[in-house]
């Protein structure tokens, strides 16, 4: 029989688990503390665990780590490390420090089935969800492992901030996606802030809502355009959920959400998304939501087809915004020389998808009329409604 990975459960599921072996919760909390806030993988270590447990855990469970196949370091600090998850499939995980904090950006499938046309996982096609264990494993050992390597005192964090915006779209592996945002949580397991945990989507409506109840956390949001004829084009997923759908599962998921406002994701190509129309048009989604716009430099890959902004032309999209009142920023590009940065990880997958070649299209359409720039009309919960 395959042993139990523990990495799999977050601490109800280890209570559970532990009571099934006619053990206390207690005891369960023990379990949980050793594995992700001491990183301990033998259970041999576990001191203050009865003996009797730690030999029967010994035969039956096991923290399983991912294989590590390769680390880049980036001449900028930023670290990315390529894990075997089986199958042929491989998955990157990205640290990116700072100053102030260490982010983490996980990954949450094997590939992604989205299928946007300016990211290079996307282009690679889809295999599989990631499982719990899989998606806290990528944390588990980045924590560990840096504490180590950076001669951290105990108790201090490596990683202050997890990002949900690595390969694939989380919201599309929600029930694998849930647990594990629990454990980064869980004041006795990672401990970190709902504000400092980030779940990105290109919006998937219904488990936006979902989320909203079950593990509000920040959000973001990958719009990348303001009208849906074009962002059809550039997200697909769009046409299932246009967007005013969307900003209106914004709107409901801001009840809940850590922070008061929704982090737009937007990735500048050049003369497809970034005219002064499109920047006006998303001057009036900022009216209808409340949110800062995060403006991404692409990351050029061969597949895509597609060019980067000219560094003018996204300064004077900012300062549109900018002159609204809107939040902006413009997302310094972090690890591109080993192609880390946002867009860029690809990993291996096997992929089910024929993606290569549903992803042949002809040249993404331009839309600059008034009419095109005018976003998709909103209407407010009914809660919200005056």
């Amino acid at each position: 029989m395959t042993p139990a990975n523990l990495l799999e459960y977050d601490l109800d599921g280890l209570a559970a688990y532990c009571e099934k072996l006619g053990e206390k919760r207690f005891r369960a909390t023990q379990l949980f503390r050793w594995i992700h806030q001491k990183g301990a993988a033998d259970f041999s270590a576990m001191s203050d665990l009865a003996k009797s447990l730690r030999d029967k855990l010994a035969g039956i469970a096991e923290i399983r780590p991912l294989e590590i196949i390769s680390e880049q370091a980036s001449t900028d600090g930023t670290i990315k490390w390529l894990f075997d998850v089986g199958g042929g499939n491989a998955v990157e995980t990205v640290f990116i420090p700072e100053t102030d904090r260490g982010t983490l950006c996980v990954s949450s499938q094997a590939g992604c089935a989205v299928g946007c046309r300016f990211c290079s996982t996307g282009h690679q096609g889809f295999s599989r969800n990631l499982t719990t264990g899989e998606i806290i494993a990528q944390l588990w050992f980045a924590e560990h492992h840096l504490r180590r390597r950076l001669g951290l005192a105990a108790g201090e964090r490596a990683i202050t901030n997890v990002v949900m915006m690595g390969m694939g779209e989380p919201l599309q592996n929600y029930n694998a996606l849930v647990p594990a945002l629990r454990m980064m949580l869980d004041d006795h397991g990672y401990g970190l802030s709902r504000r400092r945990v980030t779940v990105s989507t290109s919006g998937v409506v219904p488990m936006i809502d979902r989320l909203r109840v079950d593990c509000p956390v920040a959000l973001a949001v990958s719009l990348h355009a303001p009208v849906d004829p074009l962002r059809d084009d550039l997200v697909p997923l769009n046409r299932k959920y246009p967007i005013a759908e969307l900003l209106e599962a914004c709107e409901r998921y801001l009840e809940a959400a850590p922070r008061d406002f929704i982090t737009f994701e937007y990735c500048m190509l050049d003369g497809v998304n970034d005219l002064p129309e499109h920047a006006r048009a998303l001057v009036k989604i900022s009216q209808q939501v409340s949110c800062k716009f995060n403006l991404i430099p692409f990351n050029p890959f061969p597949e895509s087809g597609l060019k980067r902004s000219p560094r003018e032309r996204v300064s004077a999209f900012a300062q549109v915004l900018l002159d609204a009142g809107v939040v902006t920023t413009v997302r310094k590009t972090r690890g591109d020389d080993i192609d880390a940065a946002c867009g860029q990880l690809a990993g291996e997958v096997q992929d089910r998808t024929n993606a290569a070649k549903r992803m042949t299209r002809a040249p993404i359409r331009v839309h600059r009329s008034p009419s095109d720039a005018d976003p998709a009309p909103f209407t407010p919960p009914e809660e919200n409604r005056p």
